[in-house]
Protein backbone atom coordinates (compact mmCIF):
# COMPACT_ATOMS: atom_id res chain seq x y z
CA UNK A 1 0.00 0.00 0.00
CA UNK A 2 1.69 3.65 -1.09
CA UNK A 3 2.88 6.11 1.90
CA UNK A 4 0.21 8.97 1.96
CA UNK A 5 2.30 12.16 2.02
CA UNK A 6 0.59 15.48 3.47
CA UNK A 7 -0.21 18.05 0.89
CA UNK A 8 2.05 20.38 3.60
CA UNK A 9 4.51 18.08 3.11
CA UNK A 10 4.68 17.58 -0.26
CA UNK A 11 4.80 21.73 -0.40
CA UNK A 12 7.07 22.26 2.22
CA UNK A 13 9.49 19.27 2.89
CA UNK A 14 12.61 20.48 1.33
CA UNK A 15 12.84 23.15 2.72
CA UNK A 16 11.98 21.68 6.04
CA UNK A 17 14.67 18.91 5.53
CA UNK A 18 17.14 21.66 4.45
CA UNK A 19 16.41 23.50 7.45
CA UNK A 20 16.83 20.27 10.18
CA UNK A 21 19.90 19.72 7.80
CA UNK A 22 21.20 22.90 8.52
CA UNK A 23 20.89 22.70 11.93
CA UNK A 24 21.94 19.39 12.45
CA UNK A 25 25.33 20.35 11.13
CA UNK A 26 25.59 23.46 13.26
CA UNK A 27 25.25 20.92 16.28
CA UNK A 28 27.64 18.24 15.64
CA UNK A 29 26.93 16.29 18.80
CA UNK A 30 24.28 15.22 16.37
CA UNK A 31 25.80 13.35 13.36
CA UNK A 32 24.26 10.37 13.82
CA UNK A 33 20.59 12.37 12.70
CA UNK A 34 22.62 14.06 9.79
CA UNK A 35 23.47 10.45 8.69
CA UNK A 36 20.17 8.40 8.78
CA UNK A 37 17.58 10.98 9.81
CA UNK A 38 14.62 11.61 7.30
CA UNK A 39 11.51 13.88 7.94
CA UNK A 40 9.15 11.33 8.22
CA UNK A 41 10.90 9.37 10.24
CA UNK A 42 11.90 12.98 12.81
CA UNK A 43 8.55 13.35 12.96
CA UNK A 44 7.08 10.29 13.48
CA UNK A 45 9.78 9.87 16.56
CA UNK A 46 9.08 12.67 18.33
CA UNK A 47 5.57 13.66 17.45
CA UNK A 48 6.53 17.20 15.78
CA UNK A 49 5.12 18.86 13.37
CA UNK A 50 7.85 20.00 11.25
CA UNK A 51 6.00 23.26 10.09
CA UNK A 52 8.41 25.93 11.51
CA UNK A 53 11.86 26.30 13.44
CA UNK A 54 10.52 26.08 16.78
CA UNK A 55 9.26 22.67 16.00
CA UNK A 56 12.46 21.50 13.89
CA UNK A 57 14.22 21.93 17.34
CA UNK A 58 11.80 20.40 19.21
CA UNK A 59 11.67 17.67 17.36
CA UNK A 60 15.44 17.75 17.38
CA UNK A 61 15.75 18.58 20.94
CA UNK A 62 13.47 15.43 21.74
CA UNK A 63 15.17 12.71 19.61
CA UNK A 64 18.85 13.50 21.68
CA UNK A 65 17.01 13.21 24.57
CA UNK A 66 16.24 10.07 23.29
CA UNK A 67 19.79 9.51 22.67
CA UNK A 68 20.87 10.25 26.24
CA UNK A 69 18.10 7.34 27.48
CA UNK A 70 19.48 5.05 25.46
CA UNK A 71 23.04 5.48 26.18
CA UNK A 72 22.10 5.90 29.51
CA UNK A 73 20.59 2.59 29.48
CA UNK A 74 23.62 0.68 28.02
CA UNK A 75 26.19 2.49 30.82
CA UNK A 76 27.53 0.17 32.94
CA UNK A 77 28.99 1.18 35.85
CA UNK A 78 31.25 -1.69 36.59
CA UNK A 79 32.47 -1.75 33.07
CA UNK A 80 36.31 0.19 33.17
CA UNK A 81 37.77 2.34 30.29
CA UNK A 82 41.03 1.00 29.01
CA UNK A 83 44.19 2.39 31.14
CA UNK A 84 47.91 2.34 29.40
CA UNK A 85 51.15 2.48 30.76
CA UNK A 86 53.29 5.75 31.50
CA UNK A 87 55.51 5.71 27.88
CA UNK A 88 52.58 5.92 26.18
CA UNK A 89 51.43 9.41 28.11
CA UNK A 90 51.16 12.32 25.10
CA UNK A 91 54.08 14.97 26.03
CA UNK A 92 53.17 17.59 26.17
CA UNK A 93 49.17 17.11 26.93
CA UNK A 94 47.14 19.37 24.78
CA UNK A 95 45.15 22.03 25.88
CA UNK A 96 41.84 22.58 25.14
CA UNK A 97 39.10 25.04 26.22
CA UNK A 98 36.23 27.16 24.88
CA UNK A 99 39.02 30.36 24.88
CA UNK A 100 43.02 30.34 23.44
CA UNK A 101 45.36 29.44 26.38
CA UNK A 102 46.00 33.08 27.13
CA UNK A 103 43.11 33.50 28.69
CA UNK A 104 43.59 30.48 31.06
CA UNK A 105 41.96 31.52 34.15
CA UNK A 106 44.25 31.33 37.43
CA UNK A 107 42.54 30.11 40.92
CA UNK A 108 44.20 31.41 44.62
CA UNK A 109 44.89 28.27 46.28
CA UNK A 110 45.30 29.46 49.41
CA UNK A 111 41.92 31.27 49.24
CA UNK A 112 40.24 29.19 47.07
CA UNK A 113 36.97 26.97 49.04
CA UNK A 114 35.23 24.22 47.27
CA UNK A 115 31.26 24.86 47.66
CA UNK A 116 29.22 21.82 47.56
CA UNK A 117 25.10 22.57 48.15
CA UNK A 118 21.92 20.62 47.19
CA UNK A 119 21.18 16.62 48.12
CA UNK A 120 24.15 16.52 51.04
CA UNK A 121 24.49 16.11 54.49
CA UNK A 122 28.04 18.42 55.00
CA UNK A 123 27.63 21.44 53.12
CA UNK A 124 31.17 23.14 54.76
CA UNK A 125 33.83 24.72 52.13
CA UNK A 126 36.66 22.37 51.41
CA UNK A 127 40.21 23.93 51.26
CA UNK A 128 42.25 22.50 49.00
CA UNK A 129 44.42 21.21 52.37
CA UNK A 130 41.05 19.02 53.06
CA UNK A 131 41.47 17.79 49.74
CA UNK A 132 44.67 16.72 49.31
CA UNK A 133 44.44 15.14 52.87
CA UNK A 134 42.15 12.25 51.41
CA UNK A 135 43.25 9.20 50.15
CA UNK A 136 44.30 9.57 46.42
CA UNK A 137 44.93 7.20 43.54
CA UNK A 138 46.36 7.59 39.76
CA UNK A 139 44.65 6.42 36.63
CA UNK A 140 46.67 6.75 32.77
CA UNK A 141 43.87 7.27 30.53
CA UNK A 142 42.56 8.48 27.13
CA UNK A 143 41.07 12.07 26.88
CA UNK A 144 38.27 11.65 23.74
CA UNK A 145 37.96 15.19 22.14
CA UNK A 146 34.41 15.34 20.43
CA UNK A 147 36.70 17.70 17.86
CA UNK A 148 37.96 14.32 16.64
CA UNK A 149 41.46 14.07 18.91
CA UNK A 150 42.38 12.20 21.68
CA UNK A 151 45.67 12.28 24.02
CA UNK A 152 46.58 9.84 26.83
CA UNK A 153 47.30 11.35 30.07
CA UNK A 154 47.77 10.76 34.01
CA UNK A 155 45.44 12.19 36.65
CA UNK A 156 45.68 12.20 40.31
CA UNK A 157 42.83 12.74 42.75
CA UNK A 158 40.27 11.66 44.92
CA UNK A 159 37.80 8.99 43.82
CA UNK A 160 34.49 11.30 43.28
CA UNK A 161 32.18 8.22 44.40
CA UNK A 162 34.63 8.90 48.11
CA UNK A 163 34.03 12.50 48.40
CA UNK A 164 30.06 11.58 47.50
CA UNK A 165 29.74 9.52 50.28
CA UNK A 166 32.18 12.24 52.11
CA UNK A 167 29.90 14.72 51.89
CA UNK A 168 26.57 12.50 52.55
CA UNK A 169 25.55 12.77 49.50
CA UNK A 170 22.22 11.40 48.58
CA UNK A 171 23.45 8.69 45.74
CA UNK A 172 19.50 8.11 45.02
CA UNK A 173 19.54 11.76 43.58
CA UNK A 174 19.55 11.99 39.47
CA UNK A 175 22.30 14.72 38.98
CA UNK A 176 25.37 16.11 39.99
CA UNK A 177 26.35 19.69 38.85
CA UNK A 178 29.26 21.87 38.42
CA UNK A 179 30.11 25.44 38.59
CA UNK A 180 33.59 26.63 37.38
CA UNK A 181 35.81 29.56 38.25
CA UNK A 182 35.79 30.17 33.98
CA UNK A 183 32.20 30.23 33.83
CA UNK A 184 31.56 27.01 31.99
CA UNK A 185 29.29 24.50 33.64
CA UNK A 186 27.92 21.19 33.34
CA UNK A 187 26.09 18.40 35.44
CA UNK A 188 26.14 14.71 35.14
CA UNK A 189 24.26 11.46 35.96
CA UNK A 190 24.88 9.50 39.51
CA UNK A 191 25.62 6.44 38.11
CA UNK A 192 28.59 8.07 36.37
CA UNK A 193 29.28 10.34 38.88
CA UNK A 194 29.62 6.71 41.55
CA UNK A 195 32.06 5.06 38.69
CA UNK A 196 35.34 3.53 39.59
CA UNK A 197 37.10 5.54 37.53
CA UNK A 198 35.83 9.21 37.81
CA UNK A 199 38.18 11.69 39.73
CA UNK A 200 37.93 14.47 41.74
CA UNK A 201 41.31 15.02 39.98
CA UNK A 202 43.72 17.34 41.63
CA UNK A 203 47.50 16.39 39.95
CA UNK A 204 48.23 15.76 36.57
CA UNK A 205 51.47 13.78 35.61
CA UNK A 206 52.79 13.55 39.60
CA UNK A 207 52.16 17.47 40.04
CA UNK A 208 49.89 19.73 41.61
CA UNK A 209 47.43 20.59 38.55
CA UNK A 210 48.87 23.12 36.13
CA UNK A 211 46.31 25.98 35.49
CA UNK A 212 45.77 25.07 31.65
CA UNK A 213 44.04 21.57 32.69
CA UNK A 214 41.96 23.08 35.45
CA UNK A 215 43.56 24.18 38.74
CA UNK A 216 42.99 23.91 41.37
CA UNK A 217 40.50 21.01 40.49
CA UNK A 218 38.99 19.26 37.67
CA UNK A 219 36.47 16.09 37.03
CA UNK A 220 38.44 13.16 35.36
CA UNK A 221 35.59 10.92 33.31
CA UNK A 222 37.15 8.48 31.14
CA UNK A 223 34.02 6.91 30.34
CA UNK A 224 32.63 10.43 28.75
CA UNK A 225 33.75 12.69 26.00
CA UNK A 226 36.07 15.94 27.09
CA UNK A 227 33.44 18.60 26.91
CA UNK A 228 31.82 16.76 29.60
CA UNK A 229 34.83 17.01 32.39
CA UNK A 230 34.60 20.43 33.53
CA UNK A 231 37.69 22.80 34.63
CA UNK A 232 38.29 25.42 37.48
CA UNK A 233 35.64 23.29 39.58
CA UNK A 234 34.25 25.98 42.45
CA UNK A 235 30.92 24.38 43.22
CA UNK A 236 29.64 21.08 43.17
CA UNK A 237 25.65 20.15 43.71
CA UNK A 238 23.34 17.56 43.88
CA UNK A 239 19.95 17.25 42.83
CA UNK A 240 16.99 16.01 41.53
CA UNK A 241 16.19 18.76 38.67
CA UNK A 242 18.31 18.62 35.13
CA UNK A 243 20.84 21.10 35.30
CA UNK A 244 22.10 21.35 31.83
CA UNK A 245 24.90 22.30 30.85
CA UNK A 246 27.27 24.95 28.88
CA UNK A 247 27.54 23.21 25.63
CA UNK A 248 24.45 20.76 25.87
CA UNK A 249 22.02 24.21 26.46
CA UNK A 250 23.48 25.16 22.79
CA UNK A 251 22.54 21.70 21.42
CA UNK A 252 25.37 18.79 22.18
CA UNK A 253 24.46 15.77 23.89
CA UNK A 254 23.78 15.50 27.66
CA UNK A 255 25.02 11.82 28.48
CA UNK A 256 28.08 12.25 26.39
CA UNK A 257 29.62 8.90 27.03
CA UNK A 258 29.34 5.71 27.27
Amino acid sequence: MPIQTSPFLARNGDAILKDATARLVRTGRRDFLRRSLTLGGLSMLTGCSLSDNASVDAALTRVSRFNDDVQAWLFDPNRLAPTYPESMITRPFPFNAYYTEDQVRHVDGDSFRLEVSGLVADKHRWTLAELHAMPQVDQITRHICVEGWSAIGRWGGVPFASFLRRVGADLTAKYVGFMCADDYYTSIDMPTALHPQTQLSLTYDGQILPPKYGFPMKLRMPTKLGYKNPKYIKAIFVTNTYPGGYWEDQGYNWFGGS
